[in-house]
Formats: C-alpha cells, structure tokens, sequence
C-alpha cells in the first residue's frame, strides 16, 4: 500500500538544506544541501512516500484491532502495536516538518505572483 503515500508534488520551492527521513546513528537529524532534483533527494521522496504509506496501513490494523468486537489482544500485542504507531507518527510529521520547510513563504509567494 506503500505506493499509494502522497508524493511531494512538482518538487519543493524553497532552496536549503532539506530534513531528511532519517537520523545519524545518534539520532540526530540528518540534512541535505543540493540541488533537488539529484539521488539522494530521490531516494529522500521515495523514502517519505514508504514511510507514509506504511504508516497508513499500521492506522488501518489499529483501527481493526480496536473495533468494537475485535479479538482482544495481550498487553504485549498492544504494545507492539504502540510502538509502531509511534514510529510512523515520528516518520509523518518529520516528513510535514521537511515539506513544511520547503513551501515557499508569503514574500516569496508574491515576487512568484509578480514575475508571471
């Protein structure tokens, strides 16, 4: 279902280091500076679009799992589930916050207006 995640449309706008889908050793967030067409930034989208994706498909088995009359699972279940759950939602907002950064802001919005 992982390819089914929204992609980043037509590329970002803004120019900079980009916040990338995943962290140094350390957890320490890892950047990009380059231009936004090249492999990394590639392999950045397809790695946004998977993580999203299979955060879409771990919410469809946790809205199964907590249905009414759903099987009842073991605390450890439950907590293999809370686990992944806060995984991917780590995974989509980093990828909003990397997004986010890259929309262009309201000045830049407007010198795009003037130029066209």
């Amino acid at each position: 279902m992982a390819e089914h995640a929204t992609p980043w449309p037509e590329g970002p706008a803004m120019q900079g280091p980009r916040l990338l889908p995943w962290a140094t050793a350390e957890g320490k967030p890892c950047y990009l500076s380059t231009d936004v067409r090249g492999y990394l930034a590639a392999l950045a989208d397809n790695m946004e679009s998977v993580q999203l994706g299979m955060g879409k498909e771990l919410l469809e088995y946790a809205r199964d799992t907590t249905a009414p009359g759903a099987k009842i699972l073991t605390a450890t279940e439950y907590r293999w589930l809370a686990r992944r759950l806060t995984e991917a939602l780590s995974d989509a907002l980093r990828a909003a916050d990397s997004r986010g950064q890259r929309l262009p802001g309201p000045q830049e919005d407007e010198e795009a207006g003037e130029d066209a």
